[in-house]
Formats: C-alpha cells, sequence, structure tokens
C-alpha cells in the first residue's frame, strides 16, 4: 500500500489538503502590505513554517491556530467499550499539538486560548467528561509553563455531530533575548540531527488508529502488556521546557521540528536544496508496530505516517549534539545522535531502512 493509497483509505488526503493549504499561504501573502499601518513586522518566510512570526515594538512573537483532529472521538468510542476516561489526556493533547509547533520556531509558549464545540449538549451530559478535559487542558498549560487565557465553546449543531466534540486552540509564544525565529534559513551543510523521543501518537494518525480498532479493537493486548486504546491515548510529550532548558544552556539551535503529519518527512519541511541523512533511528514503540502489522502499512508508508518513535527533532552546529542530548535528558527525554545535513537535492535519506523521500514527498508552500 502507498503512502497516498494508506492515507486516503483512513479518510485522509493530504494531496487536497496541502493544496488547500498553499492555496491559502498565497492569499494570506497578499496581506503582508496592511502590517505597517499598525505598526507590525511580519517574517513572510515563517509562512509555511508551524507557527507565523511577527514584531511589535521591537518585540518578536509566535502565533499558532492547531486542532487535535479525531482523537476525541477515540476517546468516546474507548470510554463506551473500556469504561475509561481519557479526556483530561486529549485535553492535554490538543495543547501539546499547539505549544509545540510554538516551540518548533524557537518560541517559547505565553498564552494559550482554548475552543470546544459540540453539536449538541449529549457531549457534557456524561457525568466528569468535561471536568476532565478541563483539568487535562490546565495540566498541559502549567508543564508548557504558559497561561489559559480563555476561549470560545460554541454549540454547532448540524456541522458537529451529536455526542462528539471538536478541540482546537491557539497560542502566543515569545522569543527569549537574543534568540530568534528558526525559518530554516540557518540550516548548514554539517549540522547535525537530534531526535527527542515520542510518547506514542502523539496527535497524528487518529484516523489510521480508528481503523486499526475496527480490525482489532480497542481492547487488543500490545507486547508491553497495555491495551490498545490506552496506547492510543497516552499523552504527548511537550517540548517547551526542553526548548527552554536549551536556551538556559546558552546552545545554539539552527532549526526544530516537530514531527507530526507526514511522518519524517517532516525532517525537510525547510524549502532547501539540503539533504537530511538519517543514519540512526529511535526504536520502534510496540503501537506502532501493532498498528502496521494490523493495517499491512510498509516501512515506508509507516514513517511518512507516524512519528515511529521520534516526536521532535533538534538542528544543531556541528559538534553540538552531545549538548543537545544533555540538555534533552536533563528534562526527562531520551534523545539520539540521528544524522546530519548534507549539501544536495532537498529530500530525507532514512539510511537504516534504505527509504527516501524526495522533495515533491512535502511539498507544504
Amino acid at each position: 500500500m502507498t503512502d497516498r493509497e494508506s492515507y486516503q483509505a483512513a479518510g485522509v488526503h493530504y494531496d487536497i489538503l496541502d493544496a488547500g493549504k498553499r492555496a491559502a499561504i498565497l492569499a494570506a501573502l497578499s496581506t503582508s502590505s496592511y502590517a505597517a499601518t499598525r505598526g507590525v513586522s511580519v517574517d513572510d518566510d515563517s509562512r509555511g513554517e508551524p507557527a507565523f512570526t511577527f514584531q511589535i515594538g521591537g518585540v518578536h512573537l509566535a502565533l499558532v491556530m492547531e486542532c487535535l483532529g479525531t482523537k476525541s472521538s477515540i476517546a468516546a468510542d474507548v470510554q463506551a467499550t473500556l469504561g475509561v476516561d481519557h479526556f483530561a489526556d486529549v485535553g492535554y493533547d490538543t495543547v501539546s499539538a499547539i505549544v509545540n509547533d510554538v516551540c518548533s520556531v524557537g518560541a517559547l509558549p505565553s498564552v494559550v486560548n482554548a475552543y470546544f464545540a459540540t453539536g449538541t449538549p449529549s457531549w457534557y451530559e456524561v457525568s466528569g467528561r468535561f471536568e476532565s478535559l478541563v483539568e487535562g487542558w490546565r495540566q498541559a498549560c502549567e508543564d508548557s509553563e504558559a497561561v489559559w487565557g480563555g476561549g470560545e465553546s460554541p454549540m454547532l449543531g448540524g456541522i458537529v455531530a451529536d455526542g462528539e466534540i471538536d478541540l482546537a486552540g491557539s497560542s502566543v509564544g515569545s522569543f527569549p533575548a537574543g534568540r530568534g525565529p528558526l525559518l530554516g534559513s540557518r540550516l548548514s551543510a554539517g549540522d547535525e540531527i537530534v531526535l527527542i523521543e515520542s510518547n506514542g501518537l502523539h496527535t497524528n494518525g487518529a484516523s489510521f488508529a480508528r481503523r486499526t480498532a475496527e480490525r482489532a479493537g480497542y481492547d487488543a493486548t500490545l507486547s508491553t502488556g497495555e491495551t490498545f486504546g490506552e496506547a492510543v491515548l497516552s499523552r504527548s510529550h511537550i517540548y517547551a521546557r526542553l526548548i527552554r532548558r536549551v536556551y538556559d544552556a546558552g546552545l545554539p539551535l539552527t532549526y526544530a521540528a516537530h514531527i507530526t503529519g507526514h511522518g519524517l518527512r517532516k525532517l525537510m519541511r525547510p524549502e532547501r536544496a539540503l539533504r537530511y541523512r538519517i543514519s540512526s533511528l529511535p526504536p520502534v514503540p510496540a503501537l506502532f508496530s501493532f498498528m502496521s502489522d494490523t493495517l499491512d502499512l510498509d516501512t515506508r508508508t509507516a514513517y511518512s505516517t507516524f512519528n515511529m518513535g521520534a516526536g521532535f527533532a533538534l538542528y544543531g552546529a556541528p559538534g553540538s549534539s552531545d549538548a543537545l542530548i544533555e540538555a534533552a535528558q536533563a528534562v526527562g527525554f531520551d534523545a539520539w545522535r540521528a544524522g546530519v545535513v548534507e549539501e544536495g537535492p532537498r529530500s530525507v535519506v532514512l539510511e537504516p531502512l534504505g527509504v527516501t523521500f524526495e522533495s515533491n514527498d512535502l511539498q507544504l508552500r
């Protein structure tokens, strides 16, 4: 099964979605001229990155809008079938999706806002569920060292299905003194790539997880002894403290990547004529082995879809990987010196697997 076929079978049409994103970016660029009328300076190079960056009054900021996707439906299914409330975890995961995008441009999240959309009041009628969601959201803001500012909770009958909730939010982040946006321009041949551990599915691949459950059930047992439902809903890591630790240690970064949709193809997100050669990969978590086996996904498809054990990547100058790994370990994350940046056509080479992703495999701009 090819990458495209597997995504479409799961109901995700990235060819269409990415084309829409590119069209929206072009339209957005036409509005940049209005910035000066408000005393704003925009970084047009940040369009297509996970966060939009701009300056007001000499202060550099990052802005993100992100959603959880269909993982909330999995939480509802698991609660119905296994009797376990994981809505604190999906609340936490929504914040992680937002703030990790802030971190991937080198900013630290300052404020987070919430968006909880339901179709009918029935979602709130399940005892304790909303309280769990709110507590998970609060805990994630605490772990991000960010203020929860507020939000919106519309009821959208006819748009959001009865019994479902659409979770999303936004964040504004700021850059410490002497630090600026990581938008790809600082990358050079010879830079080292450090991969940081994930904690399972994170916030990408929920549609595949639902297909897996249709075949195997959420009560299927993984090699680790946990159920598939428990593993899918493990809380995503939040990398804000990692970025702060890197900055506190005075370590220079040339780029960072939040590995979500498109899997390890995200390592070549910058539109640069650079090759990202990966010579070492983290162990594959049991969750991804189980999903790949159940859905009959080949290695290339799995690594172009899931994070496969690597939720974030840091890029640094030659010789910096040991210090970056030490910073990751200091905040509780395993990390690996994974590879290097080389001159060459834009691509990701996963040497241990014999897999290469070419430039046209990731077109976000």
